[in-house]
């Protein structure tokens, strides 16, 4: 198997084209051997799934499975797209993806799963890499700490040549469906848990951008006490006051107030690096303190410097050591983000000369006789970044000498296509395309990109700025006879939701009672893991994973969220609220963002008496709850003072009379006689069929809505909340003439309302 490693990694270096054609041979060549023979466990295979550079001045990631036999090798390798795409949707590693080759190790198990899954009493499993729950079941660590043999998986990230120590990372895969991972030195996490794909960013966060966790407690349940040390190291956690911060430029200052890219704004936030108390964050929620949110603007800047710090900013440029003349081209290659150009700016002898380019001929400056000092300066303007001293360590500058009197000799470079933004995955629509070419010392290449009829000059194209249709496009960029080809997917990823059955509904508008559901499915025109998020009242956007428990599950909302291993997920106060929602395909794209509003509201009481089936004749509470559940009810129904009724679905054939009630919910339910509640310190009437006269009067912040009135309706001294599911055949309700009402005081007969209203 090192021989097909080999082979794939000699293509990795070789251009996109190339590589492709490479690895693809490889691949069959693998495929061949391997029906000559089983694979003996432990063998591996190392495959290039993204190859933007060379080894050397890249950041390389290297993925390697553990516990997947050779007939789970397509499950890995399912595992692996759905961590990466999770991650491709993440800022920074969405922008520079460009500067990350990738590279998966399969590597065959003779056993599947890995050891003390998921307790210490599990059984111990003999795997390539000795992965492990509880810190590889150790009674002393904790049950999500999953750790491995580090020796074994340094011998086979060894297998990738051209790495090092030095420009990797890696982040190893447990066949297991157990929430679990850890971050050092390298990075695990299990491969098919519902939460595993957002536990692969948040170690590299650790791994790589040396991030502390934003937890307060380190035994889930175990509150974490006091922070007792001096101001922290880490970026991302002070004992300083905001005003401190701002007054002392210290910490996070540069970014207070601003809206966090994980929700609510950047500020102080009590609890972080274990401890409950005395130790502050930036934000309410990023990644670090909680699995599925973003990295807030604090942490991302941090990790831009750190996957910057892996790679070379100027990969290559013309040679500086020795004087050049002035009859030549000088060159720089800077790295390539997805999102963005870096900004190269050159001068002559300390004097900016305008533009922004790769190449200068220094034939067109006109330089007198003598020597010149020519610098260009390779910077990224991202936003991400606002601390000067990350700025300076993400810049670059190449200096030369030119002497007029040298002449350069001609060097019989012809232009040619060297690299470029890998052809084998289609573009987003958004992308910063690129090529690097060779660098003829009396020639700039003259790259001509052709897309839709329109042609443009340049080493990149930015897709962003073309506002280009829904849709598939194909690009091309032609020099010296040869030309490379891109398919750019224009076209976002669609989102549908599904929700439990409301109470009531208008429309994209909810009203619930209680617990409900929410399910998202990405769907998308291509291949490839589709990303799907939500967010609710503008907060962060979420990752949807499904369930923690399991991702076939849906998510639950309600109103004291749901504990699993005492983390509470699904929290949601009472009251309205919109959930926005939105996919991120494979190729980047983000799709239309769209939204609904639920609307939550008590629950009713617990019920002391339970009615089912048919009641015939009439049925008085004088106590307690009285619950209808789906029952038919002929007869009139009374509800004494402080007793309570509530009906949920069915049918009462008869009036509906209740007098100073504790509560009285009607959900669902049809009411075919007359109904008159008044007095109540809990009215509700929800999805509700009444085809009689209708009198509410004197109730506490009463509740109608999405309910059918098909007689009068009349609500003196109430005002009724619709919840925004409006109800239909009454408006507004209609106040009395004359006569008694119910209240006691001078009212009237019901005016008739013959509109719909809220």
């Amino acid at each position: 198997m090192r021989t097909f490693a080999a082979l794939v990694l000699a293509a990795s270096l070789l251009s996109a084209p190339a590589a492709e054609a490479a690895a693809g041979a490889a691949v069959e060549a693998a495929a061949g051997a391997a029906t000559g023979a089983a694979v003996e466990p432990g063998s591996a295979t190392v495959v290039p799934v993204q190859v933007t550079g060379a080894p050397a001045k890249r950041f390389n990631l290297i993925i390697m499975g553990d516990g997947y036999t050779e007939a789970e090798q397509a499950a890995f390798r399912a595992d692996t797209e759905r961590h990466l795409n999770v991650m491709w949707s993440i800022e920074p590693f969405k922008s520079y993806r460009n500067y990350i080759n990738v590279y998966r190790i399969d590597i065959v198990s003779g056993e599947s799963g890995i050891s003390c899954d998921p307790g210490l009493d599990a059984p111990r499993r003999t795997t390539p890499l000795s992965m492990g729950f509880w810190g590889r079941c150790n009674p002393g660590s904790v049950q999500r700490l999953i750790t491995m043999d580090n020796a074994a998986a340094t011998r086979y990230a060894d297998l990738v040549t051209g790495t090092t120590t030095g420009n990797r990372q890696i982040l190893a895969l447990g066949n297991s469906g157990t929430y679990g991972g850890a971050g050092g030195s390298y990075a695990t996490a299990s491969g098919s848990n519902s939460m595993s794909a957002l536990i692969s960013p948040h170690e590299l966060g650790h791994s790589l951008g040396g991030l502390q966790d934003e937890y307060d407690y380190y035994q889930r349940g175990v509150p974490g006490g006091a922070y007792p040390g001096p101001e922290p190291d880490s970026a991302h956690h002070t004992l300083l006051t905001e005003r401190e911060m701002s007054e002392r430029q210290a910490k996070w200052w540069r970014w207070l107030g601003e809206p966090s890219e994980s929700g609510g704004p950047i500020g102080r936030y009590e609890g972080g690096l274990y401890y409950t108390t005395g130790v502050w964050r930036p934000s309410a929620h990023s990644m670090m303190k909680t699995l599925g949110y973003y990295l807030d603007q604090v942490s991302r800047e941090v990790m831009v410097r750190r996957i910057t710090a892996k790679t070379m900013v100027v990969q290559d440029s013309a040679p500086v050591d020795a004087p050049v003349g002035a009859d030549r081209v000088l060159w720089v290659e800077p790295m390539r983000p997805v999102s963005h150009s870096l900004v190269t700016a050159w001068s002559v002898d300390g004097k900016p000369l305008p533009g922004d380019r790769d190449a200068l001929d220094l034939r067109t400056l006109g330089l007198t006789a003598g020597t010149h000092t020519v610098t260009a300066t390779v910077s990224d303007p991202t936003e991400f970044v606002r601390d000067p001293a990350i700025r300076t360590a993400i810049t670059r500058t190449r200096t030369w000498t030119v002497d007029t009197a040298i002449t350069t000799p001609p060097d019989g470079v012809e232009p040619a296509f060297v690299s470029s933004t890998p052809t084998e995955r289609p573009l987003g629509r958004d992308d910063v395309v690129y090529v690097e070419t060779t660098h003829p010392a009396a020639t700039v290449p003259e790259v001509t990109w052709t897309l839709n009829g329109h042609t443009y000059q340049g080493s990149d194209l930015d897709l962003g700025a073309l506002n280009l249709k829904r849709g598939t496009h194909t690009l091309t960029a032609a020099l010296g006879g040869r030309t490379l080809r891109w398919t750019i997917d224009a076209t976002g990823p669609g989102t549908a939701y599904e929700l439990s059955g409301p109470l009531a509904r208008a429309g994209d508008t909810y009203v619930y009672n209680g617990p409900f559901t929410m399910r998202l499915t990405g769907s998308d025109d291509r291949d490839g893991y589709v990303v799907s998020e939500s967010r609710v009242d503008g907060d962060g956007w979420f990752n949807y994973f499904g369930w923690p428990t399991s991702s076939a599950l849906p998510w639950t909302f309600s109103e004291q969220g749901t504990v699993i291993d005492s983390l509470v997920y699904g929290k949601l106060p009472r009251g309205r609220h919109t959930i926005e929602y939105r996919s991120i395909d494979a190729a980047g794209n983000d799709g239309e963002q769209k939204s609904f509003t639920v609307t939550t509201i008590a629950p009713p009481p617990a019920c002391t008496r339970t009615v089912t089936g048919v009641h015939r004749g009439p049925l008085t509470v004088t106590g307690g709850v009285t619950c209808l559940d789906g029952a038919q009810v002929t007869g009139a129904v009374t509800v004494r003072p402080g007793a309570s009724l509530v009906v949920d679905g069915g049918r009462i054939t008869g009036t509906l009379t209740a007098v100073r009630p504790a509560e009285v919910h009607l959900l669902g339910a049809r009411v075919t006689g007359a109904l008159a509640v008044s007095g109540a310190g809990n009215l509700t009437i929800v999805g509700a069929d009444l085809r009689g006269a209708a009198l509410l009067s004197g109730n506490t912040a009463p509740i109608l809505s999405g309910t059918t009135v098909k007689g009068a309706l009349a609500c003196p001294g109430d005002t009724p909340v619709d919840l925004g599911v409006p109800n239909k055949g009454a408006g507004k309700c209609a106040r009395l003439a004359d006569g008694p009402r119910a209240d006691g005081r001078d009212g009237g007969a019901y005016e008739a309302v013959e509109h719909a209203g809220q």
